[in-house]
């Protein structure tokens, strides 16, 4: 499937990134505030469209983030360029308008067994309180995105029904939330599954920002991401190094790795806006920071380009 438009230009691909949030929350050693607003920084300068600095939890439930106002601060905010943060409930959502947080995105999950694991609370419980947030942030006319975790599927209640997932999106929709994520929180989707489900959802509500969030827990996360893109998807959330992973995945492995999914859809010749070599700096460096090898195969490997000497023949 041709992803050129009438004009023969490109599709523009929209990269949002979520290191700095899904990646680093999970993180037993605190990493400093001054490098968490300088990997923003330069992650700013790479062509993002969308950076989750952090989350407004309470800092007692992940110490990690519980710098978040902080950062949000301290971080230069490049032009064109979203900053967007995980707001959990009301009190969060305060703190988050007082340092101007563009957009606010809400996480609820389809299943209930998930939802209950993660947010110890009913699905129900966790719309009504985040119908609040909605209400607050359209009084002070900020954007929201709604993440829907475990759309695809999870580990303790199995394959997401279609028909569960189209619920939440339509309540939700009638909300007036600017978009929704549909989140393979537990690495559980296939391309086929991808397809119909972006497929329903758009076809549904084609004015609303969709983005899909894709994990790598069984290898198929840039599998899905084509899937994704040949129904028309324009915007993927992503972690820098394929860092992150949901705790309730048995060996998840992290996020679709950011610069594995723009180097693929550059090769085929969509417009990221992305700098690449800027992408694998950074994901260099930030091997360095949390002190261990990230799952990134092409930090391991390169890009395409890169050429080798013949190898020495006796």
């Amino acid at each position: 499937m041709s992803q050129l438009n009438k004009s023969s230009r490109p599709k523009r691909i929209f990269i949002q990134e979520v290191v700095t949030r899904d990646g680093f929350q999970a993180e037993r050693v605190f990493i400093p505030t001054e490098e968490k607003i300088a990997l923003i920084n330069r992650l700013g300068r790479a062509g993002y469209a969308k950076i989750e600095v952090s989350s407004f939890t309470s800092p007692k439930a992940i110490p990690m983030l519980a710098d978040a106002q902080a950062v949000m601060l301290g971080i230069e905010r490049v032009p064109g360029v979203e900053y967007t943060a995980l707001i959990p409930n009301l009190k969060g959502a305060e703190r988050a308008i007082e340092v101007d947080v563009d957009e606010f995105n809400l996480v609820m999950s389809v299943s209930e067994m998930h939802n209950q694991a993660n947010l110890k609370m009913s699905r129900e419980d966790s719309f009504k309180a985040l119908s609040q947030v909605i209400d607050l942030a359209h009084a002070n006319q900020t954007a929201t995105n709604i993440s829907l975790s475990t759309s695809f599927g999870c580990p303790m209640s199995g394959i997401t029904p279609l028909a569960d997932l189209m619920y939440w999106i339509d309540r939700f929709a009638n909300t007036g939330v600017r978009g929704i994520s549909i989140c393979d929180t537990t690495g559980m989707g296939n391309p086929a599954q991808v397809q119909r489900v972006c497929e329903a959802a758009q076809s549904k509500y084609p004015e609303l920002q969709w983005t899909v969030h894709f994990h790598n827990t069984r290898g198929m996360g840039l599998a899905n991401a084509l899937a994704a893109l040949n129904t028309g998807i324009d915007r993927y959330d992503s972690s820098l190094g394929g860092l992150g992973g949901c705790p309730y995945a048995p060996g998840a492995t992290g996020n679709i790795c950011t610069e594995e999914l723009v180097h693929m859809f550059d090769l085929m010749g969509l417009d990221t806006h992305m700098n690449i070599d800027a992408l694998l700096e950074c994901a260099q460096d930030l091997q360095k920071l949390i002190g261990r090898t990230l799952p990134s195969q092409l930090l391991m490997a390169g890009k395409v380009d890169r050429l080798h000497t013949l190898p020495y023949q006796r």
